[in-house]
C-alpha cells in the first residue's frame, strides 16, 4: 500500500487526526504545540495525533495529499481544515467546535 492510500485510510478512520512536530504532551514547535492545546480543549484527548519527527518519511506525501505546505496539519472526519493559524480562527469563532460535533 503507497503512502497516499495510508494517509487516506488514516484520516478516514478518526474522526480527528492531526499531523504534528512531537506529540501533544511534547510538542516540537509553538505551531503543533498550539494545535494540541485547541484540540485537547475541545475534545480532550480523543483524537490521533502522528508525530512528524518521529515519521518523516510522511512529510512530503502528506504535503501533495493536503496540499499544504506546514505542520501542523488538521483532518476533521476525512477533511483536510488547515494548520495552526486557521485552527486558531475556527476556534476562537466556535466554528472548529462545532465542525468537530457535526459527525460525532
Amino acid at each position: 500500500m503507497d503512502i497516499q492510500t495510508q494517509l487516506r485510510q488514516q484520516v478516514n478512520s478518526h474522526a480527528i487526526v492531526l499531523y504534528m512536530k512531537g506529540t501533544p504532551q511534547f510538542p516540537q514547535c509553538g505551531f503543533s504545540g498550539n494545535a494540541a492545546r485547541i484540540l485537547k480543549a475541545i475534545v480532550g484527548n480523543d483524537f490521533l495525533a502522528v508525530d512528524l519527527i518521529q515519521k518523516p518519511e510522511l512529510i512530503q506525501p502528506l504535503r501533495e495529499f493536503a496540499n499544504w505546505p506546514t505542520t501542523p496539519l488538521l483532518f476533521v472526519h476525512g477533511e483536510f481544515i488547515g494548520g495552526s493559524d486557521i485552527m486558531t480562527e475556527m476556534y476562537q469563532a466556535g466554528e472548529l467546535q462545532a465542525l468537530i460535533a457535526k459527525k460525532d
